[in-house]
């Protein structure tokens, strides 16, 4: 399933490219494993000074493949920290090189967090945005319960976070989830312009300032796991099984 994230260094920019188009580059565990494995390359990598995030589909990506992640449901919160997705979190956090991404449609669940780990965010002008946890019976990831009140204010990640609202390439821009919108044809060069001018630069000016925007990764990281186990819990819950359930016979979820 390893084709199913493209990979390639070129011009010291690792671009990964989602590339599960039927499935609207819905995130599985083989998935996350490729792109953990290139993010942890990368920090290490002198051939890699920015990395940019893409999609081959129309969609950037629907977030978790929901079967694949109903079998992780025996997982408590430690075991869930040993998952690929974990790695690709954690490598999130740890981050010292610049991150890009260029958001060419849906971008659900991990789909909006990881761009509260991105450096430079564009999206084109058809993209929404939505983290739908809650109505999964699931928590936020990635420390994104820190990160995106820190960015929007309280109401508004509550609004995003609780009641599930999608967010479109205007308010994106407006909240700064997202530098600009682009048209689709533009989106592309317009994120790889960026990863190629933050490739220029010196690479140890970039890493310590991006290190000194960010704070304290432990700080972070503490809160990244105390997400882990919330969700670990939550996996195994009556509640998530009753949401996945509802998702896939299409009603609404009865929480009694």
């Amino acid at each position: 399933m390893t084709d199913h994230v493209l990979t390639e260094i070129k011009d010291r920019i690792l671009t990964i490219t989602f590339n599960r188009p039927d499935k609207k580059n819905a995130l599985t565990h083989a998935m996350y494993a490729k792109i953990a494995d290139a993010l942890e390359d990368a920090e290490t990598n002198d051939d890699v000074r920015a990395v940019l995030f893409k999609s081959s589909a129309e969609a950037f990506t629907a977030g978790n493949d929901l079967i694949d992640f109903q079998q992780a449901g025996s997982h408590d919160g430690s075991e869930v920290s040993e998952l690929p997705v974990a790695r690709v979190l954690r490598a999130f956090v740890n981050a010292e090189k610049p991150y890009v991404a260029a958001v060419n449609g849906v971008a659900v669940g991990i789909g909006l967090t990881m761009l509260l780990h991105c450096d430079i965010v564009y999206v084109a002008e058809e993209a929404t945005i939505q983290a739908p946890f809650v109505d999964l019976a699931l928590v936020p990831e990635a420390a994104s319960s820190m990160l995106l009140p820190r960015l929007t204010g309280h109401v508004k990640a509550a609004e995003i976070f609780m009641l599930g609202k999608k967010v479109g390439a205007d308010e994106a821009v407006s909240i700064g989830l997202a530098n600009g919108k682009c048209s689709q044809e533009d989106l592309l060069p317009t994120a790889e312009k960026a990863a190629a001018a933050l490739a220029s630069k010196a690479p140890q000016a970039i890493r310590m300032t991006k290190r000194l925007m960010r704070g304290d990764k432990e700080v972070l990281g503490a809160k990244m796991q105390e997400e882990n186990i919330y969700f670990g819990q939550q996996l195994k819950s009556p509640e998530v099984m009753e949401a996945i359930m509802a998702f896939m016979q299409k009603r609404a979820p009865n929480f009694g």
